[in-house]
């Protein structure tokens, strides 16, 4: 009988070690797999359980490179062949599950968040693990095993609502580009003209910014118009309810600026039958704010005078892992960055591996950690600072994207142009 078995203790795959790429059509038949799954927690620790498998029309990420180099964020997917025990495939994510275990309410309170994440859809049995980065040891823990049988009765196979999709650059085939898709958050019926008009023009915008202007060629853009029926978003913090597509809102975490949805299901709903690689979710609203995870969603508002800065910012988290580098504003985060080991991100170090970061790209003489004085403070360094935090955490230069919405470092800069290769199927520089 075929059946998928879903294992939520620790499963040890020694002798799956194989990391060398494989050919795609050896184990994958061209569509795509949906995991939706819960992650339930609080600050100690987190569990995680299948809710749904997917099976959706089209895998429009990478054909050639299918392990992952970087293994950015908090979780790690990885797939293996039961034929032949090699590792197939892998992706870092990060969840918005991930940073609310770090707030002071996790530590009195356990919830459970849905969860979305894709990957090539097998044509043969595979084994699947859910990874989890746990803060205390810097040490990747087993958070779910799923035995896959791509024939199995129990793998949701219908369509979903097809909304309307605008294609506004088509410049290769998916494989070989990055798939970019903004959806629609609180857009009614009567503003689907000017939703399409607004993801123009943040298209227009991003390839206006480096390093993003010399890689046009190198994205797919497209935007999914989903309808809501009130316009606008929620303000949880004035009393302010929308009823919307996809449940956006501020005063995340209570912060009255960020701005995201926990409800990923819909999102991915909303791409079901697209190449898609990187969501950015627009939100009809002029208010300041926006928020960013790595390989799961960026999201801003469309109508603020600095709405196109936000969306380049939050864009650098989901699309290329980037850090914030800010260090004295306000968030509610207890401990987001435990100083004893070197953060995964690209941008930031603990100076605890600082060979593994920009070490290389330095200009000779620069002292580490580097002053922030005459004759560095305006050249690449390590400057202290950033993470949210003060003190222990450096950042590459004194401005950046990254901290206050200037032009992105060289050290964010090389970040994105290797994301790009990565998701293009080229060899990463």
């Amino acid at each position: 009988m075929n059946r998928i078995f879903c294992f939520l203790s620790a499963f040890l795959l020694s002798s799956l070690s194989s990391y060398a790429q494989v050919a795609f059509n050896t184990c994958f038949n061209g569509k795509q797999l949906r995991m939706d799954f819960a992650l339930c927690g609080n600050a100690v620790g987190q569990s995680a359980a299948l809710m749904q498998l997917r099976e959706e029309p089209v895998w429009g990420g990478p054909r050639e490179n299918l392990i992952d180099p970087f293994e950015y964020g908090g979780y790690l997917l990885k797939a293996y062949d039961q034929a032949s025990g090699k590792l197939v495939y892998s992706r870092g994510f990060n969840t918005l599950f991930e940073e609310w275990r770090t707030t002071e309410q996790a530590k009195t309170e356990t919830q459970a968040w849905v969860n979305s994440i894709v990957m090539p859809f097998p044509h043969r049995s595979a084994t699947v693990v859910l990874l989890a980065q746990n803060r205390s040891t810097n040490n990747r823990d087993t958070l779910m095993t799923l035995n896959i049988d791509p024939s199995s009765i129990f793998i949701e196979r219908s369509r979903l609502k097809e909304h309307p999709v605008m294609d506004i650059r088509i410049a290769g085939e998916p494989a070989g580009k990055v798939d970019l898709a903004f959806v629609a958050e609180g857009y009614t019926a009567s503003e689907k003209d000017k939703f399409f008009a607004d993801a123009k023009r943040f298209t227009d915008a991003l390839f206006a910014v480096p390093p993003y202007d010399l890689h046009r060629e190198d994205f797919n853009v497209r935007a999914v118009f989903l309808e809501s029926e009130e316009s606008g978003t929620d303000f949880s913090g004035r009393g302010i309810f929308k009823n919307t597509a996809l449940n956006a809102g501020f005063y995340t975490f209570g912060t009255d600026r960020y701005l995201t949805t926990p409800d990923m299901k819909s999102i991915r709903d909303a791409v079901w039958n697209i190449p898609c690689d990187a969501v950015f979710v627009l939100v009809n609203s002029e208010v300041y704010g926006g928020g960013g995870m790595y390989n799961f969603y960026a999201i801003g508002t469309a109508d603020n005078e600095r709405t196109i800065q936000v969306f380049v910012h939050e864009f650098g988290h989901s699309f290329a892992g980037l850090a914030d580098e800010y260090f004295s504003s306000e968030t509610s985060y207890s401990d987001f960055y435990n100083l004893n080991f070197e953060p995964w991100e690209p941008n930031i170090t603990t100076l605890v591996d600082f060979d593994k970061k920009w070490k290389d790209m330095l200009p000779p003489g620069t002292p580490v950690p580097t002053p922030l004085e005459a004759p560095y403070s305006d050249k690449l360094g390590v400057f202290e600072g950033g993470g949210y935090l003060a003190k222990g955490i450096y950042r590459p230069m004194d401005h950046c994207m990254m901290r206050d919405l200037k032009s992105f470092c060289p050290v964010c800069s090389k970040a994105i142009e290797r994301m790009i290769d990565y998701l293009s199927d080229r060899k990463i520089r």
